[in-house]
């Protein structure tokens, strides 16, 4: 209990004090930047400029040129109909997370492998990845070149390597410049001055774009993979890290916990016990080999109304007609995501405006 304390304590502190991971060896509580990190390029730098002033590509154009593509999905792991980017009209976006099983240079010499990974994260919108295992600091940016190969805008935001043993891994956010933002000053790992878990999450908010920013859907990613060893040692101090990154996160309420989480959604511990908390993933498998459930996304349900009802397991044996030993080359994880509204929503369900009323 004294280490959970010093863990909310410590790391409430430093979440006062977001930083752009940048490098530097700034050692602020609730915030490791390090050297490797990189600041996002595209929109970033207009998250919170008033409207008609932030920058990015207007509305009109960034919905024109998102490409169509068919997206069939395993919704519960049932087939699903196909629909295009963002959604039949742009009315929502999926959020996926993917552990791309020791992403390194070994896989990265692999031109298929590469070509097959490309081609999943254009499925969606945004992309949380876990297991990145490369010292070098060239593999994320040549794959996001392959990944926009296409015409897409894809760009990212990699965290420290982390881990206690010479194997270290990094997070990092996949996203697409024309459907999101981010908020540069919301990007961080959460501090783990107790040692908590192996890898502290990633955490970072977006905006979705293609609507009046007033009404657009803002929401807080926190970028998970727990050691397989300590599930659940970690899912307890998962949900203190539920609860400080929902006090300190400046008024968001959609927090989505995403990623590996080493367990199904009956076995959560105390963080499937908090108030609310929702898996959007149940009862279906997302390992590759098709006998375990290890990855999800977790949303705090009476906040999260954007919810679309629609998420799932992308079959990648299937969508690519592999054999499992073909797909076990790309991951042993499939990817699971999720569907989410343009627009913020009250609890009603209804569509919210940050606009405030003119004065008289």
């Amino acid at each position: 209990m004294q280490r959970l304390l010093s863990l909310i304590t410590l790391a409430v502190m430093g979440g006062l004090g977001f930083l752009f991971l940048k490098g530097g060896g700034l050692d602020q509580i609730a915030v490791m930047p390090r050297s490797g990190q990189q600041a996002p390029a595209g929109n970033a730098q207009g998250y919170y400029q008033p409207p008609g002033a932030w920058a990015g590509t207007p509305a009109s154009q960034a919905s024109a040129r998102a490409p169509q593509q068919n997206r069939q999905q395993i919704s519960r792991g049932n087939p699903s109909g196909g629909s295009s980017a963002g959604g039949a009209n742009g009315s929502t976006i999926r959020i996926a997370a993917f552990n791309i099983q020791t992403f390194g240079n070994s896989k990265a010499g692999k031109p298929h492998v590469m070509a097959t990974l490309a081609d999943i994260v254009r499925k969606f919108d945004i992309i949380a990845v876990q297991e990145i295992r490369s010292k070098n600091q060239y593999l994320i940016p040549n794959f996001i070149q392959l990944v926009n190969q296409s015409g897409r805008r894809f760009d990212h935001v990699i965290g420290p390597r982390l881990g206690r043993t010479t194997s270290k891994e990094q997070y990092v956010y996949i996203y697409d410049t024309e459907r999101v933002d981010i908020d540069p000053q919301s990007i961080y790992t959460v501090s783990d001055p107790d040692d908590m878990m192996h890898r502290p999450p990633l955490v970072a908010t977006f905006r979705t774009r293609g609507v009046h920013p007033d009404e657009a859907f803002t929401f807080t990613l926190v970028n998970v993979h727990t050691d397989p060893d300590e599930v659940p040692e970690e899912l307890s101090a998962l949900a203190e890290v539920y609860r400080v990154v929902r006090r300190s996160s400046r008024g968001e309420d959609d927090i989505i916990l995403l990623g590996d989480f080493n367990t199904n959604d009956k076995r959560m511990g105390r963080l499937g016990q908090l108030p609310s908390i929702y898996p959007l993933i149940a009862g279906v498998w997302t390992n590759t080999r098709q006998n375990r459930q290890y990855d999800n996304l977790l949303i705090h349900q009476p906040s999260t109304t954007e919810y679309s009802g629609r998420s799932g397991v992308y079959d990648v044996m299937r969508q690519y007609n592999l054999s499992q030993k073909q797909a076990l080359e790309v991951s042993d994880h499939f990817p699971v995501w999720a569907e989410f509204s343009v627009y913020e929503r009250d609890f009603a369900g209804r569509i919210a405006s940050r606009r405030r009323p003119v004065g008289r």
